[in-house]
């Protein structure tokens, strides 16, 4: 997968979990939990762009770094709002993959430029 492909994809995961945030209970806790997801998923894709547009290596990792952990964290409130019954599972559970998937790309990516840079 290219840059550009997954510059796609972390879009279209933002904006997935964007409409899937206005099925939210209109709760103190619906509106928590979407607030926080919303944050982390538009993060994985805002700051993925800003890793493609990084000057040095050492911005780039750092950027990555952000990338996965907002990753990881989408992953959290998508299995949270599945442990919590705010909405059924099949509706979450395509999202919650994509949010793990993601963060193994990301993972492994920040993995190898560390092998790198230790050589």
């Amino acid at each position: 997968m290219n840059k550009e492909e997954l510059k796609n994809r972390t879009y279209q995961f933002a904006l997935r979990v964007f409409h899937l945030i206005n099925a939210l209970p209109n709760s103190i806790a619906g509106r928590d939990v979407g607030h926080q997801l919303f944050k982390a998923s538009t993060s994985v894709a805002a700051n993925y762009r800003a890793t493609c547009l990084g000057r040095s290596t050492a911005e780039f990792k750092s950027k990555l770094h952000i990338v996965l952990e907002e990753a990881d964290e989408s992953e959290f409130w998508l299995k949270f709002i599945i442990d919590t019954n705010l909405l059924p599972q099949e509706k979450i559970e395509p999202l919650r993959k994509e949010a793990e998937e993601l963060a193994a790309i990301f993972a492994k990516s920040y993995h190898t430029i560390n092998k790198k840079l230790k050589k």
